[in-house]
């Protein structure tokens, strides 16, 4: 059996691998210059960054799998000797980098905040993150946005705040943007809202030495990929499929795994044309919004300062930063994320306006040092002709009680693969492997019925 992949980040890569492992024929398409999709290497003075997908962490088990299986290394992110600031309501306090540490806020936003995240869990483990549209109040759940829940249920703006900023680097989206029952589906996919947040057992616990990039590069090694291979439209029927790209190339094949984000997948041309309903869906799962900036210092100097170069602010544009130093801390490494409504806003100011801006943030969290760096680095994703946002897709109000029980359903022989289809580990690197393997499973159950 032949199959064509559209698509060469990581989901694309891992169907693909999974096809040729059984016996399958296969060619992945990739409309970039590069494999790895919403992940991409960089460097800055001299050494290597993400500028997209970054971390591994509690659970990842496929990524941890790669790594092995490719001779990579990983190294723990820089946090165990030193602590994080939190700036909330005018208030700045420094936390226990330790995964489960609680804010030190005055007794009522304490108490506010943690009655938030109770209510909040509950709701989570009632949520079942494959099939969401399924629970008892899904219409309720779904009818209403994250915004709404955060006004109904926190009383302080330090409570509103936490969760607002919790949003926006999930999603590099607002709360306002998110319907709540994609915010639960989200959180349930990925174990609970404590291991998403944090370092220390937690999503953002582990980097690849060298960069994340390094392990689509190894993936792809073995593969037919054809690259500078954006595709044009797909032609369908029961007997195959054709796929022509942008500059004419024809390729046939028995089937066709589309591995890009919903909302690119919706602008390739299909004839006959996509139902209406798969139509809009894409129409309705836009992808975030974020610019990730990095700035360089000879030193880690907020590490003698007792600090692990992890901030979190209500205050922007740059409302959340990490320590991204190379394993020997050679050089001081700084990201900052703008995203969300912020993002929407900044990507249109000049770049020597927001670099002025994102080093004033990085000025109030670690210190004066900050203002003036060796050398700075920044990308905007949704300038990616072929992302256009990270990290991924968010679901509005309604999309999982409309769409839900058809997002990954095959249209005849064309079928879907993401970190946005995944199961487990929604939107992260880890999800996505996991769908592509997925749905290669489901193309070879299809040909062998078939």
């Amino acid at each position: 059996m032949r199959t064509i992949v559209i698509g060469a980040g990581m989901a694309g890569l891992a169907a693909a691998r999974e096809l040729q492992h059984q016996g399958g024929e296969v060619t992945v398409l990739e409309a970039r210059d590069r494999v790895g999709g919403r992940m991409e290497g960089g460097q800055i003075a001299g050494h290597p960054i993400e500028l997209g997908g970054t971390w591994i962490g509690e659970g990842h088990a496929a990524m941890y799998g790669l790594v092995d299986e490719l001779g990579l290394r990983t190294f723990r992110t820089f946090n165990d000797d030193g602590e994080l600031l939190l700036q909330l309501h005018g208030k700045q306090v420094r936390l226990p980098s330790h995964k489960g540490a609680t804010p030190r806020l005055n007794p009522f936003a304490l108490a506010d905040l943690v009655q938030g995240l109770l209510r909040y869990d509950r709701l989570v483990r009632g949520v079942d993150p494959v099939r969401p549209w399924t629970h008892r109040r899904a219409d309720v759940l779904d009818g209403q946005t994250m915004e709404t829940w955060v006004r109904r249920n926190l009383r302080t703006p330090s409570g509103r705040a936490y969760f607002r900023i919790v949003t926006e680097a999930l999603f590099s989206a607002d709360t306002s943007d998110i319907s709540l029952l994609h915010a639960l589906t989200y959180t349930a996919g990925n174990g609970d809202l404590e291991t998403l947040v944090s370092v220390d057992r937690g999503a953002q616990q582990d980097r690849v030495v060298g960069g994340s990039v390094l392990i689509p590069e190894g993936m792809a090694a073995d593969l037919d990929v054809r690259l500078d291979s954006p595709v044009a439209g797909i032609v369908h029927d029961d007997t195959g499929v054709r796929v022509t790209t942008r500059d004419g190339e024809v390729h046939e094949a028995d089937r066709v795994i589309v591995a890009v984000p919903p909302t690119l997948a919706g602008r390739l041309d299909y004839d006959p044309v996509l139902p209406a309903w798969r139509d809009q869906l894409t129409q309705r799962v836009p992808a975030g919004t974020v610019i990730k900036a990095f700035a360089a210092y000879p030193t880690p100097f907020w590490r003698e300062a007792g600090l692990n170069g992890q901030a979190i602010s209500e205050t922007g544009p740059v409302k959340v930063t990490f320590d991204v130093s190379p394993p020997g801390g050679e050089v001081g490494i700084l990201i900052g994320f703008i995203e969300g409504g912020d993002g929407r806003r900044w990507q249109r100011l000049p770049e020597a306006e927001r670099r002025r801006t994102v080093l004033e943030c990085f000025t109030r969290y670690v210190g004066d040092a900050a203002a003036e760096p060796t050398a700075y680095v920044e990308k905007d994703w949704t300038a990616e002709e072929f992302s256009r946002g990270c990290y991924g897709a968010h679901f509005g109000p309604g999309v999982w009680t409309s769409y839900g029980d058809v997002l990954r359903e095959p249209v005849g022989r064309i079928h879907w693969a993401g970190a946005e289809y995944a199961t487990e580990f929604v939107g992260y690197m880890e999800g996505a492997v996991r769908s592509g393997r997925a749905t290669a499973r489901e193309v070879l159950a299809a040909g062998q019925v078939a």
